[in-house]
C-alpha cells in the first residue's frame, strides 16, 4: 500500500513517517465514504482520544508542577475538546485530505469542526499504531505545546463568575454567540459576544472560540463592574 503524494505531504506537516501506512489511510476515512462493514476512522477516534489525553496531562504537570487538580483540569478540557483537535488540524490541511462521502462534501466537510476534530484524534491514533506511544507523544507535543504553555490558567474564571453574576439577580445564565470570523486558509480569528438577558455584551476575540469566549465574559464582567 502506497500513500498518494497529498497524503505524503500531510505526513510531512503532521511530522510522523509511516512504516505502515493503512492506519493512516484509515484515520482520513470518515464514515459518509464507506458503506456497512467497511473500516472507517471512528474506532482509531476512540483511540487517540485517550492517547491525546495521557500526552496533555503529562504535559500540563510538566508545564506547571505545583498547579492544583482544579487548575488543571480546566486546563486540560480547552486543550483536548473537539475545537483545539479541529484547530490542530486546520493548520496542517487534514481537511484536504479527508475521504469523504458525496453528500459529506456538497455540505462543507472538509471545513466542520466536529469533522476535523474526529479525524485529528483519529490520526493520533494511527500515528500510535504505527509507531507506538513515543511516537504519538512527539506528534502531540509538536502541535500542541505552544497550546500547554500558552493556556489560560484562568480559563475557567471568567465565564463561571459571569454566570454567578448573572445569577446573583435572577437572570438566566449568559449566551455566547460568534459575531464575526476573520482570516483564512489555516489561521482564523473569532469574535464572540457574551450576552446576558439585559441586554449587556461585551465581545472577545481570540484563535480559539473558548479563548474568545473568556476573553468576552472577561470583558463584560469589567464594563459591569466599572
Amino acid at each position: 500500500m502506497k500513500l498518494s503524494a497529498d497524503v505524503q505531504a500531510f505526513a510531512a506537516r503532521l511530522g510522523h513517517g509511516f512504516t505502515d501506512p493503512a492506519p493512516l489511510i484509515r484515520a482520513l476515512t470518515h464514515p459518509s465514504f464507506t458503506t456497512t462493514g467497511q473500516e472507517n476512522n471512528q474506532r482509531l477516534e476512540f483511540l487517540g482520544d485517550r492517547v491525546l489525553g495521557l500526552v496533555i496531562a503529562e504535559a500540563l504537570m510538566e508545564a506547571d508542577p505545583h498547579a492544583p487538580e482544579g487548575q488543571l483540569s480546566p486546563r486540560f478540557h480547552v486543550l483536548v475538546n473537539k475545537e483545539t483537535c479541529a484547530e490542530v488540524a486546520r493548520e496542517i490541511a487534514l481537511g484536504d485530505v479527508l475521504k469523504l462521502g458525496r453528500s459529506e462534501m456538497q455540505s462543507g466537510g472538509r471545513r466542520k469542526e466536529a469533522l476535523l476534530g474526529d479525524a485529528m484524534e483519529a490520526v493520533i491514533a494511527a500515528v500510535y499504531r504505527d509507531a507506538g506511544f513515543d511516537a504519538a507523544r512527539a506528534v502531540i507535543r509538536k502541535h500542541w505545546l505552544g497550546r500547554v504553555k500558552s493556556v489560560e490558567a484562568d480559563a475557567k474564571d471568567a465565564k463561571t463568575a459571569l454566570q454567578e453574576w448573572a445569577q446573583a439577580r435572577g437572570l438566566p445564565p449568559p449566551s455566547y454567540e460568534l459575531r464575526k470570523q476573520e482570516g483564512d486558509g489555516h489561521e482564523f480569528i473569532f469574535h464572540m459576544a457574551a450576552v446576558l438577558a439585559n441586554g449587556k455584551e461585551a465581545v472577545g476575540k481570540a484563535r480559539r472560540k473558548k479563548l474568545a469566549e473568556h476573553e468576552a465574559a472577561r470583558a463584560l464582567l469589567t464594563r459591569l463592574e466599572g
